[in-house]
């Protein structure tokens, strides 16, 4: 008897398969989803550091306290409306302590709420808003290439979820097409812009020699760094041209045919898995990589969530935005049109400047990455004593930090997407000397103070029953240990001078300068 034809794989199988590739290619719900997703969480991070670290940074008694730079913004625009819309800031209305730190923990819960779901354009308008104000008046511990990234993201983020209805997968509330092809720009030209700093920076980018400085010197190595550090010397050539590749190339691919941008939309997911593997840059790798999400459509994501999730998707009939939802698009596209003319220049420039604003809200920028590479890394280490007169047999007890090093047995840390802000303005300091970094001074009178805020910016406090007499600061370079080393050390270090002599409360001089600077 003959047995009845099995379905052909052509037929009726595959006609549903074939439905479901067409029907989710070129669409962005789940773009969107795990965009916001993903950006709720950056945010988050950054509310957090601002939670624990605003008080001793910037509050009244911190080292850059804000109602002095305020008040000094207000005095150079002759008053505190120009002041605002030169510098917009929601602590214009107050910026006391408890003021400031209401806001960040309300970050904190509105991020709370973006990673869980709930996304429409008063949220996410609010978060841009309250990051802008502590991004405004953090002055230089807020003034880092990812501190403009996420607010040019969010702001854009803002265009792309619901007006009003919170739920993501709403017919009536398609993704704008238009704001994920922004997004797609802002990603080019962090990247793109990146390439052609290095480029026209340090000719060790151009000699492929850079990456056999960069691990030891970045400013925060993790214990990967060590390993990546001993690779031979080829293995880093190879490395400085893959970066060249990712950074000059690969952006083009996010213009091109879908195909072709998935492609290179894996190359700039993994240049980023990479960077967050090999250092602690804070937010800027996993920020990027959410805007990665933006160079993939609905059909290359789809296999990232359940099938009724895909399900749902394919029933649903994707409206048509509403004749206002289109106008404001296109009036946000022309918008960064015409704030990206200063940017372009920029990187057209061979005078190239990196992570610079043109515009006070901060909504097209410039971005850029190690330019230069420094070839040893000098570290500032502060020490301390209680004795009451210095002498050859004085004993010094060090202050380590939360992530810089400090003893050279002491593993390398794994810290970011959070930022130690202390740890990272102190690697520029190593860099010049004290009158390029007077916040430093600021903090060390703190500390000779039994300042809890100052102390709470480091690891430990090594004077627990009371401040020191003396605190100095040494400066060093430090160098990874050789693959035999044997004494389990991470670093070894040679001392270079003193940075700073011992000062104590009472020295005229740390008087004088702290006056000078209002500190006093």
């Amino acid at each position: 008897m003959q047995m009845p034809a099995s379905p052909s794989v052509a037929g009726p199988i595959a006609e549903p398969i074939a439905a479901t590739a067409a029907t989710l290619r070129g669409r962005y719900w789940l773009t969107r989803y795990l965009f916001l997703r993903a950006l709720g969480f950056i945010y988050l991070i950054a509310f957090l550091v601002a939670v624990e670290q605003l008080r001793p940074l910037i509050g009244a008694n911190g080292l850059l306290p804000v109602p002095l730079y305020l008040h000094r913004v207000a005095s150079y625009y002759d008053g505190r409306l120009s002041a605002f819309a030169a510098v917009p800031s929601l602590f214009w209305l107050d910026c006391s302590d408890a003021f400031m730190q209401g806001f960040a923990y309300a970050g904190v819960g509105l991020s709370l709420l973006l990673l869980a779901g709930f996304a429409n354009a008063p949220l996410l308008a609010l978060l841009w808003f309250l990051y802008l104000s502590f991004v405004h008046v953090g002055q230089l511990f807020w003034g880092y290439g990812w501190e403009s990234l996420l607010l040019e993201t969010g702001f854009l983020a803002i265009f792309l979820c619901p007006v009003l209805d919170p739920r993501p997968f709403r017919e009536s509330t398609p993704p704008p097409v238009p704001v994920i092809w922004l997004l797609r720009w802002l990603l080019f030209r962090v990247m793109f812009g990146a390439g052609l700093i290095k480029l026209r920076g340090d000719p060790c980018w151009r000699n492929l020699t850079c990456m056999m400085y960069h691990y030891e010197t970045q400013p925060l190595p993790n214990p990967l760094s060590w390993y990546l550090h001993h690779m031979p010397a080829r293995f880093h050539e190879l490395e400085v041209l893959f970066n060249h590749f990712v950074e000059l190339i690969v952006p083009w691919t996010l213009f091109t045919p879908r195909r072709i941008r998935h492609a290179g939309g894996l190359f700039l997911v993994a240049f980023q898995v990479l960077l967050i593997l090999s250092g602690n840059l804070s937010w800027l790798n996993w920020l990027t990589l959410t805007l990665c999400i933006a160079a993939f459509d609905d059909r290359a994501l789809s296999h990232l969530f359940p099938a009724r999730l895909r399900q749902r998707l394919l029933v649903a009939r994707e409206r048509a935005p509403s004749p206002p939802r289109r106008a404001v698009t296109y009036a946000l596209c022309a918008l960064v049109a015409y704030l990206s003319i200063s940017p372009v220049l920029n990187m057209l420039s061979p005078r190239q400047v990196m992570n610079s604003s043109f515009d006070a809200l901060e909504l097209v920028n410039t971005y850029g990455a190690f330019g230069s590479i420094t070839r040893h890394r000098h570290e500032i280490i502060l020490e301390g004593t209680t004795d009451d007169t210095l002498t050859d047999a004085t004993r010094w007890r060090p202050y380590e930090f939360v992530c810089k090093p400090g003893r050279v047995d002491r593993r390398p840390c794994v810290i970011a997407p959070y930022q130690p802000r202390l740890d990272w303005q102190i690697w520029f300091s190593a860099m010049g000397d004290y009158r390029t970094s007077p916040w430093l001074l600021h903090f060390i009178d703190q500390l000779l103070q039994g300042n809890p805020g100052a102390a709470s910016l480091l690891e430990d406090n090594p004077f627990p029953d009371g401040p020191p007499k003396f605190i100095r600061a040494q400066l060093y370079e430090y160098e990874f240990t050789s693959w035999d080393a044997s004494s389990g050390a991470w670093w070894k270090r040679k001392l270079l001078g003193a940075y700073l002599p011992p000062l104590s409360r009472d020295d005229p001089r740390l008087r004088e300068f702290l006056r000078e600077h209002g500190w006093e």
